[in-house]
């Protein structure tokens, strides 16, 4: 399977509806280049199963892709296009054997060596970074910026470029070798979402 192009990353604290904004923000788009990342950590099992559900079917009528954050039941369950692992979470070797090998795994990487363990565990792609420095991730370290991200790229698995990446930055990242770049407020706050998605694709 393809690896999308633009990662929109869900916190159903910026939306009143992440499946609204969701269907909003994929309108229009040619089909596989986006996938949307159910990140909702705090929610129970059942209630991320529900939400899961709905994106994927958003994501069907769009023609695009539903990636769960770290829950493979969830995902199987939701019957999601793949899931995405945290570096600490459950192996991509394991994930793989579970998804099979149709399934889209990404892995949360922040250094050469975490894509070289990815790749050599199956995934299809990681995100890489923070490459911007973001106040989100500041409690994690300093960003590793973009000449970290054109030498990760450069071992062959395709990277998502992650942390502080907006439509003035994605020139670069993909300059770097980024195969695509991930957000978070970019489509979940603002009055056109799909317009957000436009920009972050370069369009």
């Amino acid at each position: 399977m393809e690896v999308p192009v633009v990662h929109l990353i869900t916190d159903r604290r910026l939306a009143s509806s992440l499946p609204a904004r969701a269907a909003a923000a994929l309108r229009g788009l040619p089909p596989g280049i986006a996938a949307i990342h159910l990140r909702e950590k705090d929610l129970c099992g059942l209630d991320l199963l529900r939400l899961a559900r709905a994106l994927a079917a958003v994501c069907r009528d769009a023609g695009q892709r539903l990636l769960v954050n770290d829950r493979l039941d969830v995902a199987l369950a939701a019957g999601a296009d793949g899931v995405h692992l945290p570096s600490a979470g459950i192996s991509p070797v394991d994930a793989r054997r579970l998804l099979g090998p149709a399934a889209l795994l990404g892995v949360s990487c922040h250094s050469e060596a975490d894509v070289v363990r990815a790749r050599a565990g199956g995934a299809s792609f990681a995100t890489f970074g923070p490459v911007y420095d973001t106040p989100s991730k500041r409690p994690y370290g300093a960003p590793v910026g973009v000449g970290a991200l054109r030498e990760a790229a450069r071992l062959g698995l395709p990277l998502v470029a992650l942390g502080g990446v907006d439509p003035s930055r994605v020139a670069e990242v993909r300059a770097a070798g980024a195969r695509g770049v991930a957000a978070i407020r970019a489509w979940l706050t603002g009055d056109d979402p799909a317009g957000a998605v436009r920009a972050l694709l370069g369009r």
